[in-house]
């Protein structure tokens, strides 16, 4: 479960630089999701049919009906969140957002019967006012009707997809990961599809950073994170997942020069500690 458990980390250091290295793409949010999800899954199923393996998902159809709709909500959360920074701003879309994970473990206490502990319940709400924090002091945008509809949807969009890839039993690793992102990359497809059409002019000095964004951030983060998740519980999941807005803060200190206020030290702290009281702390009896 450690070696799962630093994947799962791992996975989500990489998604916290995928603003920094996006910046550097001029083109628009749909456009770069589509990129994103189609180069890399098509680096995982070269990887994993190189390995030696096989897809197995069709054996086991009730597993690979989940995993399609995993991957729907993941699309969708991709597009909602992208759609609410154009409609209100980031830092607001990300706070809405970061609900998310709460609404995971609300749902896996209904659905799994997972029990709540009081580590778990502590660890996660210090995270969530951290991911609050670690943003508030810079929101400036209006609240937009449109733009806060999408970043609902958004965190709603996360919860289940963490919940319906949680219900695959049989499809777990690799192979999760390869169908997840497979399915995200085709609805991401169709959506743009019908919306925009598929006519993109890209300049020549942005394909090392969509190189970068698709095959590293998006095709070996999403193995490392979705390979995980049915071997971690729920709420480590969700409570681990703060981990993210932290480490796109800290990569923006580091590799944009950007100051930290004391507010966004503090919100450090309680995603950290949070994170940390969650897994290491015992419940009382």
């Amino acid at each position: 479960m450690k070696r799962d458990y630093f994947k799962n980390l791992a996975g989500l250091l990489l998604f916290g630089s995928n603003g920094i290295i996006a910046s550097h793409i001029a083109l628009s949010s749909c456009e770069i999701v589509f990129l994103r999800s189609t180069l890399g899954s098509i680096l995982l199923i070269v990887l994993y049919l190189a390995s030696g393996h096989r897809f197995t998902a069709l054996a086991h159809r009730k597993d690979l009906l989940f995993m399609t709709a995993s991957g729907i909500c993941m699309a969708a959360d991709w597009l909602f969140l992208f759609e609410a920074f154009h409609q209100m701003g980031v830092s607001l879309s990300i706070i809405i957002n970061y609900c998310g994970p709460a609404i995971t473990v609300a749902g896996s206490v209904l659905l799994f019967r997972d029990r709540l502990t009081s580590p778990k319940a502590i660890g996660l709400g210090a995270a969530l006012v951290g991911a609050v924090l670690i943003n508030s002091f810079s929101t400036g945008s209006r609240i937009n009707a449109a733009g806060l509809i999408c970043a609902v949807l958004s965190a709603l969009s996360y919860a289940a997809m963490v919940i319906f890839n949680k219900c695959s039993r049989e499809i777990t690793g690799t192979e999760n990961a390869v169908i997840q992102l497979l399915v995200t990359a085709i609805a991401v497809t169709v959506y743009m599809g019908a919306r925009y059409g598929f006519h993109m002019s890209i300049p020549a000095d942005n394909w090392p950073w969509i190189l970068w964004l698709s095959l590293l951030n998006t095709g070996i983060g999403c193995y490392l994170y979705f390979s995980t998740i049915s071997h971690l519980p729920v709420q480590t999941v969700a409570v681990c997942s703060y981990l993210e807005p932290l480490s796109a803060v800290l990569f923006s200190l580091i590799f944009l020069k950007e100051a930290m206020v004391p507010l966004q030290w503090l919100s450090g702290f309680l995603i950290i500690g949070g994170a940390l009281y969650s897994e290491c702390a015992k419940p009382r009896k």
